[in-house]
């Protein structure tokens, strides 16, 4: 499957696996098949070409929109997809980027998956008529722009233009800390009305096939395949979704507190669950920067970002958005690996620096691999 296009009969499945795979983020999978549905009926086509096809002299680049999961929920989908249709801002920064590198783009990969974040830019491809790469920079969604594959491999974020909702733009040319460039679209953004989207991590084919994660759209597809298979069937989803993707379940429970904290420079939400079943008289907290970045179970430490910790939703199997959740709510919380080039990542500096607990207020968090911390703590 080199190079495929997007049939209308995926979307249901598409969007069910790119909120899973969201962990929490990437945005909310309504405003997705927003989004598709509309250019379905404008007769624009998704074309998808898989990573080891892309020429190694092909121009690529990456980006996304860039916005507070809280402040996107107050904003409607459907006026914001029409008022794109005079006026992208992910068009316009993609256009900077041309106009930066002197050259046109081939492809585009989204930076992560998301309900949201990988729609966002099939439109933009399709607008532009270009394929969309089947992969993505994380395997899941991630809070922050320099949480990528990417820059365990040296390909550097910058330059990244940004338009904010308002029409401002803005082009970071350089930056001596990884963190630089987020940072100040995170303060545009906000100045900006709260979204933007930008044109990043600009690579030579080559370089995208030694970095990147691949199989972002068919994988969310099998997924959202196999969970409506098993709610048509009427089987157990989540227990269907552990045994076909080999993850672990970590925890099983409803939710009874949740709570926003300042730590170390952040806004994180807290969720607490009590356990259920074979979990029953267990507690399990998760720490949420739009996604899921550390588990723990019974005060011992379960999972730490970028392993995935994915909310299903316990009698549906459906991914559950942070934003939604609440007091009450039965989640079930499965484990898997993220891919071997993001545990490669994590191995050298820039990984170190780009995804660490420093980055969501627990400097004192070093990666270790799930398996590795459930067969500790399960002895």
């Amino acid at each position: 499957m080199a190079r495929w296009v997007l049939d209308k009969k995926d979307v249901d499945a598409l969007l069910i696996g790119l909120g899973i795979y969201g962990t929490g983020g990437g945005g909310d999978p309504e405003w997705g098949r927003i989004i598709i549905e509309n250019d379905f009926s404008k007769g624009r086509v998704y074309n998808i070409i898989d990573p080891e096809d892309v020429e190694d002299d092909a121009f690529v680049c990456s980006g996304g929109i860039m916005g507070s999961v809280k402040a996107l929920e107050h904003m409607s989908y459907d006026e914001i997809v029409q008022s794109w249709e005079d006026d992208f801002i992910l068009l316009k920064a993609f256009r900077e980027m041309e106009r930066i590198k002197g050259r046109k783009i081939d492809y585009i990969i989204p930076f992560e998956a998301g309900g949201l974040n990988t729609p966002v830019i099939m439109t933009l491809a399709a607008r532009m008529g270009i394929p969309i790469i089947n992969a993505d920079a994380v395997g899941r969604s991630a809070p922050e722009t320099q949480m990528t594959s990417f820059v365990g491999y040296g390909i550097s974020l910058n330059p990244m233009p940004l338009v904010d909702h308002q029409g401002n733009t803005i082009v970071v040319m350089n930056a001596n800390e990884l963190t630089y460039a987020d940072e100040i679209g995170r303060f545009v953004v906000t100045k900006g009305g709260g979204m933007g989207a930008n044109a990043h991590y600009a690579m030579s084919g080559a370089e995208l096939k030694k970095s990147c994660i691949p199989g972002a759209i068919s994988n969310s597809i099998r997924v959202g395949e196999l969970i409506l298979e098993a709610q048509q069937k009427g089987i157990d989803p989540v227990a269907e979704f552990v045994e076909k993707e080999k993850g672990l379940k970590l925890f099983e429970g409803t939710v009874t507190e949740v709570e926003g904290e300042d730590k170390g420079g952040f806004y994180l939400t807290n969720v607490v669950l009590d356990g259920a079943n074979d979990y029953a008289g267990k507690k399990a907290k998760m720490v949420i920067k739009n996604e899921v970045m550390a588990l723990w179970v019974d005060g011992e430490i379960k999972s730490i970002f970028p392993d995935l910790v994915c909310m299903l939703y316990t009698d549906t199997g459906i991914g559950v958005m942070s934003s939604d959740i609440k007091e009450g709510m039965k989640i079930s919380l499965i484990g898997l690996p993220c891919h071997e080039r993001l545990r490669y990542c994590m191995e050298t500096e820039a990984g170190k620096n780009a995804f660490g607990g420093a980055r969501y207020g627990y400097p004192e968090l070093e990666y270790v691999p799930f398996e590795k911390l459930v067969n500790k703590t399960s002895k």
